[in-house]
């Protein structure tokens, strides 16, 4: 490339080695800066690079400098500091919807906003993605195909998969698709984040009640023609509530169940179902709640892994499933 071509690019190589090669740990003089520009074959004289420096500070970036016994030049605030990204590290690690292959993309990325010494320490905490992950690659696909159904008042269609246990082949696990591979054909309102998932709450017409489908069993999903349905329904429903109430998303019939809680057991509650709850005490020792739950296996095996802590006081209908979950414990 010609001298006079790479002399207009000065200013974005500069730019780019003060992002890449600093921080307030580790600055660069005007002779490095000369020698980092070299490297990218532009010659640059010192008192041209003050005043490139000045005009990178006035667009603003912000270069800073440390005196020792020579000047050293860094950039100070960035769009993202190392704690922030590390907490979007550790949420991209910890999500089960991520699949490892998109987890480490996606913190090489977040290593790109910050300095090549500071991305270091993102990439050093890589190790802990060896976690439960979805092996659906199509889900970031899927979900923009979503948003943009929502956005456009779409109904969608799609196929939706389960895992089975194959014992006519050596007891392999197997993806098999659910209604015989039959499409689905629903109207998508929200996209859900709960317990490490993501669902889709979606109005189903035929049944006419709203369902929630996990985005990562979804493929195939194709925008139809059809404008959405249950707008009526959906305008009268929490979102929030309901995935408070789902445990785990998983089906059941909504319910508003009476609970006794031990007193040390306010936390459990609390990160359940919010702090927005009306709380009765029943003695010294407990208090009673009401909440709205769906009555299903989970919410069963939830209030079981308590200990006691928790027990259903109504309705009877849940008291006497709930033994009945013992009984076949037991068996």
């Amino acid at each position: 490339m010609a001298r006079s071509s790479m002399q207009k690019q000065k200013l974005l190589y500069l730019q780019k080695i003060m992002l890449e090669k600093t921080d307030e740990n580790h600055g660069l003089t005007i002779n490095e800066i000369k020698d980092e520009l070299e490297s990218y074959g532009i010659k640059a004289e010192r008192k041209s690079l003050y005043d490139d420096i000045e005009i990178l500070q006035s667009f603003g970036l912000d270069i800073c400098t440390v005196r020792t016994n020579t000047v050293k030049y860094y950039i100070g605030n960035r769009d993202f500091q190392i704690p922030e990204l590390k907490l979007l590290v550790d949420a991209i690690q910890s999500s089960k919807f991520i699949t490892r292959k998109k987890s480490l993309e996606l913190i090489e990325k977040l290593g790109h906003l910050v300095s090549e010494n500071d991305g270091s320490q993102l990439r050093r905490e890589v190790y802990v993605t060896n976690r439960v992950k979805t092996v659906n690659e199509h889900i970031y696909y899927n979900v923009d195909k979503i948003h943009n159904a929502i956005s456009e008042n779409k109904k969608i269609s799609f196929q939706y998969f389960k895992w089975e246990l194959d014992t006519t082949n050596g007891n392999k696990i197997v993806k098999t698709a659910r209604k015989n591979g039959e499409a689905y054909r629903v109207s998508p309102w929200a996209l859900c984040w709960d317990d490490e998932n993501y669902y889709l709450i979606a109005y189903d017409s035929e049944a006419e009640i709203i369902k929630h489908y996990r985005v990562d069993k979804m493929e195939r999903i194709r925008l139809l023609k059809d404008e959405r349905d249950g707008s009526e329904l959906y305008n009268d429903f929490n979102p929030a509530r309901y995935a408070k109430s789902v445990f785990s998303m998983f089906g059941g019939e909504e319910c508003e169940v009476k609970l006794l809680v031990d007193n040390n057991f306010i936390g459990v509650i609390v990160d359940r179902f919010g702090s927005d709850l009306f709380i009765v005490k029943h003695d010294e020792h407990s208090f009673t709640v009401n909440v709205n739950v769906m009555l299903s296996p989970q919410f069963y095996a939830w209030v079981f892994g308590l200990g006691g802590g928790v027990r259903i006081l109504a309705p009877e209908r849940a008291i006497l499933e709930f033994k009945d979950k013992i009984l076949q414990l037991n068996l």
